[in-house]
């Protein structure tokens, strides 16, 4: 007698039920905690954005305003009418920024990636004890290297030079560490085939390396742009011709001289620069998500 095969029985905790297609019930609770932590994380974007269209007597109010009543455009006016009479024009510190930006956003990015494969991957005497020296370093604020940075860049001869922006950030402890732990995480058999397929170092990093890191490449790329698009140390301490500062350190002189008449201009000046750092964050966003589940290769 062949007895009827029984269907599995369906698990109360089940796909569909964990993660349903459509709207459930059960999904309330989750909406009634991560509704205001949302709006708790856009406030602050809304008022950077709204703050920068305030007339100033909005500005001046009090209870600071969320939202603007009137929106209007004398701020950045005001803005670009005063770069019009300094000696520099804003677009040349903009330019600045920008090429010292790309810069050490690029040369950080292929400095941490070859440094990671090696790290990783090279079996060499002090391996250990140099990834521990980079781990130290980041226990160290800029401010602690000040000193030492400003005597290297002295003796070195790039002061009033596009480099005294660049080196000084071009290798940072945290995406060497973010990098070497992805590149931790592809198999040795890979780069072992690859090498008895003929390829050299730099075609292993070309062709494996880089591929598979990605989503860690991303997420440092943000994080360098980050360090580099509003930093006003190299235009403080090693830069004296105006033609060289960046566009960071224009916006931030404009708003410590005036600290109250200019407040409009400083709420525009924080818009520009709070801008590209927030379009590269959701251009970078799925990458960067996958960097922090610490996602593994499948």
């Amino acid at each position: 007698m062949r007895h009827p095969v029984r269907k599995p029985r369906r698990s109360a905790y089940s796909g569909s039920r964990i993660n349903p297609k459509h709207f459930s019930a059960g999904q309330i609770k989750f909406y009634l905690l991560l509704l205001p932590l949302a709006a708790f994380m856009v406030i602050p974007v809304i008022m950077i954005v709204n703050r920068a269209f305030m007339s100033l007597g909005e500005l001046h109010a009090f209870p600071p305003r969320i939202l603007a009543s009137r929106f209007t455009l004398d701020n950045f006016r005001a803005l670009f009418q005063m770069s019009s009479t300094t000696g520099v024009p804003m677009s040349r510190y903009l330019f600045n920024s920008v090429v010292v930006t790309a810069l050490t956003v690029l040369m950080n990015l292929l400095i941490s990636v070859s440094s990671a494969y090696v790290l990783s991957k090279k079996r060499f005497r002090l391996r250990e004890k140099l990834f521990s020296i980079n781990q130290l370093a980041l226990m160290f604020v800029p401010t602690a290297v000040a000193v030492p940075r400003y005597i290297i860049i002295v003796n070195s001869g790039m002061l009033n030079t596009i480099w005294a922006h660049v080196l000084p950030l071009v290798a940072m402890p945290v995406v060497l560490f973010l990098i070497k732990q992805f590149t931790d995480q592809i198999p040795d058999a890979l780069i072992e085939a690859a090498v008895i397929d003929g390829a050299g170092d730099l075609a292993i990093i070309r062709r494996i390396i880089i591929p598979l890191t990605r989503p860690a490449l991303a997420t440092a790329a943000v994080l360098s742009f980050q360090q580099v698009w509003g930093t006003v140390e190299a235009s403080n301490n090693f830069i004296t011709d105006d033609s060289l500062r960046t566009l960071a350190f224009y916006l931030n002189a404009i708003s410590t001289n005036n600290a109250v008449s200019a407040a409009g201009m400083t709420a525009a000046a924080s818009l520009i620069l709070f801008l590209p750092n927030l379009l590269i964050f959701i251009i970078m966003q799925s990458k960067v998500m996958n960097t922090m589940s610490h996602s593994g290769i499948k």
